[in-house]
């Protein structure tokens, strides 16, 4: 549903944008709430663009060549590098790198690329999809529909329990399952039978910490950039032939435009967090106490 018709459907400004941040999921909103619920938006594009996203790097990779490089194969060929470097200055195991590096390209250009679902315009896919979900049968008026993942806490915190898991799993290999165990009850405090307990919740409350914090940053950011984008073309909703209606309609232009520009920044710059935050926690797992 466009902005613009809010008003003539009787839409107020909080139900105009409920409705653009309620997911399209296998519950209906406002029903029981259980653990089963799916979110098909999140889930969709998610997988979508991470089948581009790896589409993208293998084509970049077949059409490679010794000689002077593209400008694609250029811009990948940097990307590449950059990701390489700072792998090999967190993570100082060769071994390790060779899959390390790899998954923090891919998840800087996955993540990338489901950030910046947000720079398209805010109605435009729930509008098609209102009238895909109308043509099925459905109400359109209730067709719900969310197009930036990483807006969505469960997929931001999927993906920083994705990079818990797979720390566990390089501190169990780095330093053996007895090695592992003996760190989390003789650290940071010492190996006293004494600090066991401490060593162990500080362990524990070190892991959740810093899960938490690396999924909901994420999630903070781009579910503000979307509330955002949201306010923006609610000025452009409330265009009318009068001074302020059409002064209404040029802010949104203006606003609109200069707010996706320096949303571009946001998009990369928390897709390389997301992945530095990854690397670093998979060097600590390297490192001993």
């Amino acid at each position: 549903m466009a902005a613009e018709n809010a008003a003539e459907q009787g839409q107020t400004a909080g139900e105009y944008i409920v409705h653009h941040l309620t997911h399209f999921q296998s519950s209906k909103p406002g029903g029981v709430a259980d653990f089963t619920v799916f979110n098909f938006d999140s889930l969709f594009f998610s997988i979508l663009l991470g089948v581009l996203g790896c589409w993208i790097l293998w084509l970049a990779a077949r059409k490679a060549t010794s000689g002077v490089p593209g400008r694609f194969q250029a811009a990948v060929e940097i990307l590449v590098e950059v990701v390489d470097q700072q792998a090999k200055g967190i993570v100082h195991n060769a071994t390790s790198r060779k899959f390390v590096a790899p998954l923090a390209l891919t998840i800087f250009v996955w993540i990338f690329m489901l950030n910046a679902m947000d720079l398209l315009p805010v109605d435009l896919l729930p509008f098609l999809w209102s009238h895909i979900y109308g043509g099925l049968g459905g109400d359109p008026h209730h067709a719900y529909l969310r197009v930036v993942p990483t807006a969505d806490l469960s997929v931001a915190m999927g993906m920083s329990v994705s990079v818990l898991l797979i720390c566990l799993y390089y501190n169990i290999k780095i330093k053996g399952l007895g090695g592992w165990i003996h760190e989390l009850f003789t650290a940071p405090f010492g190996n006293h039978w004494a600090l066991y307990p401490f060593n162990f919740a500080m362990q524990i409350i070190e892991f959740v910490a810093k899960t938490v914090s690396h999924g909901m940053r994420l999630f903070g950011n781009m579910y503000a950039g979307e509330l955002i984008f949201l306010l923006i073309a609610l000025m452009g909703g409330a265009f009318t032939l009068s001074a302020t209606g059409i002064l209404l309609a040029i802010g949104h232009i203006v606003a609109g435009t200069a707010w996706a520009i320096f949303h571009i920044l946001i998009i990369t710059l928390q897709a390389f967090v997301f992945m530095m935050l990854a690397l670093v926690y998979v060097g600590q797992a390297h490192d001993s106490h």
